[in-house]
């Protein structure tokens, strides 16, 4: 199994071969996507080059969702792990919940945090 290092390393190689990969299909797209008269092949290519583009962005949208999911699911159970702790008299516990509920009140202020379903 990873380490949380070797995880992290791995995530960012794979996101900066993305990008990099993205960032020569898009200025192709984008050449077709504007020219005039396009012959069948330049054609189909659009197509696939569209769809493809679509297909990636659903699921780099996938991706965001789980991330805010997972993210703001840990972040409420937690602090509702700690408010019980606070409330049986834990003084660490009653000390880590006002930071944490400083911390929701700045991502607010910030519009970076709470998404509901």
């Amino acid at each position: 199994m990873k380490n949380f290092s070797e995880n992290k390393d791995e995530i960012n190689r794979e996101l900066a071969q993305f990008i990099q990969t993205l960032n020569e299909v898009l200025p192709r797209y984008s050449m077709l996507l504007k020219k005039m008269h396009m012959n069948d092949s330049e054609l189909k290519e659009l197509g696939e080059l569209e769809h493809f583009l679509i297909e990636i962005n659903a699921k780099i949208t996938e991706i965001k969702n789980m991330l805010e999911h997972d993210l703001f699911g840990y972040s409420i159970d937690y602090y509702y792990q700690l408010k019980t702790k606070a409330g049986e008299g834990n003084k660490e516990a009653l000390l880590k919940l006002e930071r944490l509920r400083e911390a929701f009140r700045e991502s607010l202020k910030g519009d970076t945090l709470m998404i509901w379903n």
